[in-house]
């Protein structure tokens, strides 16, 4: 069997037995590492510490996944202006703090004749939040409901974020562009 020493080195080949007594002369285990190998792969360590070790860099990878969760606005195809824009700036907000949303617009009795109106407010609100996110699943129907999924983007928020800083903190030098965006509006 190769043998690797507790610091790395390499120890060479070792019949089993003084393998053995090599480690426990060290008050260490004799581990192995590669049983598929020819010879098998041994490693003198302290076992215990290892799998401790091991179960910390678990917990920490653990930590630092994200959980995504799917939250869900509904709308009406006869939103008022201000509801829609309250609603619009909550996805925003969803998107932003790094969560799916799911959005859905429920048709009610005669609404079911003109989808083109929910897919219309759909295009609007993927719009009005494409800085934060992007459209994941396309709107399409689902009985009396019409649902469209927008997931973040963090690529755009990066720009957003970037455009806005240097909107805010532009240099003297720099000419103030600002006055031509408003002529737009």
């Amino acid at each position: 069997m190769r043998l690797i020493a507790s610091d790395g080195e390499q120890l060479g080949i070792k019949p089993l037995p003084e393998a053995l007594s090599m480690a426990r002369a060290a008050d260490l285990d004799l581990v192995e590492v590669a049983a598929g190998a020819n010879p098998p792969v041994a490693k003198i360590m302290d076992f215990a510490k290892y799998r401790y070790e091991e179960q910390q860099r678990a917990k920490e990878s653990r930590k630092k996944a994200t959980n995504i969760t799917v939250k869900e606005m509904k709308y009406r195809p006869k939103i008022s202006g201000g509801d829609f824009d309250t609603k619009t700036r909550k996805v925003a907000k969803f998107l932003g703090e790094g969560h799916k949303v799911k959005v859905t617009i429920m048709f009610r009795g005669r609404e079911m004749q003109h989808p083109e109106l929910g897919r219309k407010i759909l295009d609007r609100v993927a719009e009005d939040v494409a800085h934060l996110g992007k459209v994941e699943v396309v709107p399409k129907q689902d009985g009396r409901n019409m649902v469209m999924v927008l997931g973040p983007d963090k690529k755009a928020q990066a720009e957003h974020a970037r455009a806005a800083q240097n909107e805010g903190g532009g240099s003297a030098d720099e000419p103030d562009d600002t006055t031509a965006d408003r002529s737009d509006d």
